[in-house]
């Protein structure tokens, strides 16, 4: 069924739903934390559904600090708040506030298949799904073509490659006086940032997802051991010592002043390297991050916003009608036109309207197949408390505080009594 066909079905159910209760349109609440010029362009972006429903969306702004926006979203619906019909969620988020969202599993069962498996498992919670897909996100191995080509050097498949390649340049190019170019920057503050990175280090190494989706925790074995290990080996030798610091803009700060042969970022980064006043600007592309080789795959950790309806909002059915539409291929097309926003929706990723106006968008199809979902849906409200965990024994062994084995078998044993007493 075509997007148009089923926002016709939802429409004509929605508008037989009113009509047998006497109830009239709606306006219905959408909370966002967006900046810019995102704001506009929703409130433009759901005219259609507007007018096909006779409701009105009312777009509820929020600071753009997510920190702050996590803290209200947990206020209104601890209160179980009324005003509030539709949430936009962080991808982490929705498992966490599970317990206040609408399981919308069988009013989306059609369009499930549409979107990346890997975003429908991470909104995924005790088999219900409490957020629809909106727009995603998900790093990549950023390289600067002119140094491999330069040096006679191709884009890394495995960690091993990424790591002689990094350090043969990096020697040759400071061997003829750019004393300042490292082979690679990443974000290895301890923050939510490293948790990300990490987790990549892990899966493409084999070595699990730290808790699998059904709750096992598997973060201590030999090849998560591995992963940490060769990326504690990077520190002070192909990245900085200061790199112990630095989240994703001072990688970027490094990278855009043409100080690294590669650097893991997000897809902002893409469009920013290639300003008009860009030391690298037409001299880079991406790759999908390294994997360890053999068996292994590449993977780079899922980011992006979805969308939940409120247990607690009077309109339930405008909502999920709404929820429907932000998360179909129409809407999302346009979202990707009009803001380059990354499509959840596959196909979207061959449209040649997509490809020829947002060049940008295409290059992501293979590294979203990849794409692993933090452990948010097992271990739910525990989740920050999980990553914090992690984060910090990831920074530790970077630091060269303990091998990795020693933090990872401590971080096993603080979970499992974490699991013990209820996630």
């Amino acid at each position: 069924m075509t997007t148009r066909r089923r926002l016709a079905t939802l429409t004509t159910a929605l508008a037989s739903t009113l009509a047998a209760t006497g109830a009239s349109a709606v306006e219905v609440n959408l909370v966002s934390g967006a900046t810019g010029n995102a704001i506009a362009i929703y409130t433009e972006l759901v005219k259609p559904w507007e007018e096909a429903t006779g409701n009105t969306v009312t777009i509820v702004p929020m600071p753009s600090s997510t920190t702050d926006q996590f803290a209200q979203y947990r206020l209104w619906l601890a209160a179980q708040n009324p005003d509030i019909d539709v949430y936009t969620v962080d991808v982490i988020w929705a498992p966490q506030l599970a317990d206040n969202f609408v399981d919308l599993t069988e009013a989306a069962s059609e369009v499930i298949p549409e979107h990346f498996p890997s975003i429908i498992e991470s909104q995924t919670v005790d088999g219900k799904l409490v957020a629809l897909p909106f727009f995603t996100d998900a790093p990549a191995l950023y390289y600067r073509k002119d140094l491999l080509d330069k040096h006679g050097a191709s884009v890394p498949a495995t960690w091993e490659e990424m790591t002689t390649t990094a350090q043969g340049i990096q020697d040759a190019e400071r061997g003829e006086g750019n004393g300042d170019l490292w082979g690679y920057v990443f974000q290895g503050n301890a923050y939510e940032g490293l948790t990300c990175n990490a987790l990549e280090w892990i899966k493409s190494f084999g070595g699990g997802q730290v808790i699998d989706a059904d709750g096992t925790i598997s973060v201590y074995n030999d090849n998560a051991v591995k992963a940490l290990e060769t990326a504690r080996g990077w520190v002070g030798t192909i990245s900085p010592p200061g790199v112990l610091s630095y989240t994703e803009e001072e990688s970027r700060g490094v990278w855009q002043t043409g100080n690294a042969v590669f650097m893991r970022n997000w897809p902002y980064a893409y469009a920013l390297g290639n300003s008009g006043d860009s030391p690298v600007k037409d001299k880079f592309d991406v790759a999908p991050l390294p994997s360890a080789g053999g068996d292994t795959t590449s993977a780079a950790t899922l980011g992006g916003w979805n969308i939940a309806v409120s247990k607690y909002s009077p309109n339930q059915e405008a909502a999920i009608s709404l929820a429907l539409y932000m998360a179909s291929a129409e809407f999302q097309k346009q979202h990707a036109l009009m803001g380059a926003q990354l499509p959840t929706i596959i196909a979207l990723y061959d449209d040649p309207d997509i490809a020829a106006q947002q060049p940008i968008i295409p290059r992501w199809k293979e590294i979203f197949l990849n794409a692993v979902p933090r452990p948010s849906a097992p271990t739910k409200v525990s989740y920050n408390e999980v990553s914090s965990k992690f984060w910090t024994a990831v920074h530790q062994t970077l630091a060269g505080n303990g091998s990795a084995a020693e933090n990872l078998e401590i971080l096993e044993i603080d979970l499992d009594d974490m699991k013990g007493g209820g996630w």
